[in-house]
Order: C-alpha cells, then sequence, then structure tokens
C-alpha cells in the first residue's frame, strides 16, 4: 500500500521499469520464454497500477471536508 507521494513515485518508476522489460523481452527471448515470464511481470504491473490508483483517489488531508454548521 502506498503511503506518501515518495512511494508513489518509487512505483510508478517501477511500474515504467517492469514495462521496459517486458517490451525488451518481447523483442529478444522465444515465444514459449516470454509466455513463460511475461504473464508474472503482468500482474506485478497490474497489482501496482492498482496501488496507484488506490493512493491517487484518496483525499489529502492537507484539504479537509468543510464542517456541517
Amino acid at each position: 500500500m502506498i503511503t506518501d507521494d515518495q512511494e508513489l513515485k518509487a512505483t510508478q518508476e517501477r511500474i515504467v521499469r517492469f514495462q521496459r522489460w517486458l517490451a525488451q523481452m518481447r523483442q529478444t527471448a522465444r515465444a514459449g520464454e516470454f509466455e513463460a515470464a511475461a504473464g508474472g511481470y503482468r500482474l506485478e504491473i497490474e497489482r501496482m497500477q492498482a496501488e496507484v490508483l488506490d493512493y491517487l483517489l484518496r483525499p489529502t488531508a492537507a484539504h479537509p471536508e468543510p464542517q456541517a454548521a
């Protein structure tokens, strides 16, 4: 679970790194090898993307909800 903007940035960078690895493997690996490895990378990318969205969709403490009078 991402708890701050620093972790957000690190996770976003990790997603990009994994996507680059997939793109490189797609060009260099044999079909069977690629299929075996790609699934794990895809699941991890999807998991990290979900964490990023969960974090981005939470309100920040810097903008509290207005109090009802």
